[in-house]
């Protein structure tokens, strides 16, 4: 990895077929790519939707990343490994086999037609909030912690799917 590098955060969720193998594979292929280092990876969660509640419940984690990828660049590769897992966009908040967001990337803001950094909805939903809080609870969103935020945050319906943080590393039948 190039000198450098940049700490961001994803938010990886589904809860079409098997999310948790889903999720696995796109760590997997994060952590195996060229430019990233996985850091950290939270415990698995299951969660109710948000958004669209008409669905089933999603699984939901957050990891933690070192990245060479500028910004556009990491979520171009995060929306390769999606398009990699036969992820499809036909409704906005919908069921989906695998989402990956960059939640943060550094300290930097970013707004582009393409990209805003920091998720510009993650400090109002519990299933980011809380994932992120296992990784990187003192990470500082629009002026307060990620900590901060879960205090405000409602977490009704969440529940953790597994403790285990090597969750993703696992064979699915473990998970």
């Amino acid at each position: 990895m190039a000198d450098s590098t940049v700490k961001a955060t994803l938010g990886l969720g589904g809860n079409l077929g098997d999310p948790p193998s889903a999720m696995a594979h796109a760590l997997d292929a994060l952590s195996r790519h060229e430019s990233c280092q996985l850091l950290a990876v939270s415990k698995l969660y299951s969660t109710p939707p948000w958004g669209k509640t008409d669905q089933a419940d999603f699984f939901n984690c957050c990891a933690l990343i070192e990245t060479s990828l500028r910004p556009e660049p990491l979520l171009d590769l995060c929306l390769e490994i999606e398009r990699g897992m036969k992820r499809v966009r036909d409704e906005r908040w919908g069921p989906r086999t695998i989402d990956i967001d960059v939640l943060t990337y550094g300290d930097v803001q970013v707004s582009t037609a393409r990209v805003e950094i920091p998720h510009p909805r993650m400090t109002e939903r519990a299933f980011v909030l809380k994932p992120l809080c296992d990784i990187a609870p003192d990470l500082v969103v629009n002026g307060r912690k990620v900590n901060q935020w879960l205090e405000d945050a409602d977490m009704s319906g969440i529940k953790i799917a597994t403790e285990k943080r090597e969750w993703w590393a696992l064979p699915s039948s473990s998970v």
